[in-house]
C-alpha cells in the first residue's frame, strides 16, 4: 500500500471513527493510518504520522476543528483536510475554510462520494458542495481583493489560474516550468496583492473573475 492515500480520522465520537475506518479500509487505495478524539490529539497524530488526508470533524470539546486547522497552517503540515460534519450553518462552514480546509462535506455523504471526495482533495482541488461555495462567494462580493486583478504579472496569473484547477505547488511548477520555490514565491505575492488569506480565497477569486481552466 505504498502508494496509497493515507487518513487520519478527527472526531470525538468513537462510532462515527469506526464507521468511517470500517468504509474506508476497504477501499484499495485508501489507508486510515490513526484515529484522534479531539483536536489537540489531531495535531499531534498528524506530526507523527505524516497522513496525506485529514478527515476532521469541526465541533469537539477541547481544541476544535477550526482551532486545529488553524494549528497545522501554523506548523506548514501538508496534509490537506477534509471537514466531515454534521453541521451546515454558515457560521461554522466558512472559519472552517478560512483556517485551510481543502473541502467541506456533511457526514450524510454517501460513502463512495466521500472516498471520491478524499482522492479530490489529495489530487490538490478544492471540494465545495454548491452551497458552501455560494456563502463564501457572497462574503467575497466587497472584498478588499475585487479590482485588483491588475495589479497581477502575467505569471501571477497563470499560477492562480492552475490553483483555481486545483494544482499543487508541484504541479504547478512542472506545468510552468518553474522550481517550486519561485511557485510558492508568486502564490504569497497572489495572495498580498489580492489581499486573501489563502488559496481556498484565491482559488474562488480567479473562478469568479474568469482565471480558471
Amino acid at each position: 500500500m505504498a502508494d496509497s492515500i493515507k487518513v487520519l480520522l478527527v472526531d470525538d465520537h468513537q462510532v462515527v471513527r469506526r464507521g468511517l475506518r470500517t468504509f474506508l479500509e476497504v477501499q484499495d487505495d485508501i489507508e486510515v493510518v490513526g484515529e484522534a478524539a479531539d483536536g489537540a490529539q489531531g495535531v499531534a497524530l498528524a506530526q507523527e504520522l505524516q497522513p496525506d488526508v485529514i478527515l476532521m470533524d469541526v465541533k469537539m470539546p477541547g481544541m476544535d476543528g477550526v482551532d486545529a486547522l488553524r494549528r497545522l497552517r501554523e506548523l506548514d503540515h501538508p496534509a490537506r483536510v477534509l471537514v466531515v460534519t454534521s453541521f451546515t450553518e454558515q457560521r461554522t462552514v466558512v472559519p472552517a475554510l478560512r483556517a485551510g480546509a481543502a473541502g467541506y462535506v456533511y457526514k450524510d455523504i454517501d460513502p463512495d462520494a466521500l472516498a471520491g471526495a478524499i482522492r479530490s482533495v489529495h489530487a490538490g482541488h478544492v471540494l465545495l458542495q454548491a452551497e458552501v461555495a455560494g456563502a463564501l462567494l457572497s462574503q467575497e462580493e466587497s472584498a478588499p481583493g475585487q479590482g485588483r486583478a491588475g495589479s497581477l504579472t502575467e505569471r501571477e496569473r497563470e499560477v492562480l489560474g492552475l490553483i483555481a484547477d486545483g494544482r499543487s505547488n508541484r504541479e504547478i511548477a512542472r506545468a510552468l516550468v518553474l522550481s517550486e520555490k519561485t511557485v510558492k514565491t508568486h502564490v504569497s505575492n497572489i495572495l498580498m496583492k489580492l489581499d486573501l488569506a489563502d488559496r481556498t480565497q484565491a482559488a474562488l477569486w480567479a473562478v469568479r473573475h474568469g482565471l480558471s481552466g
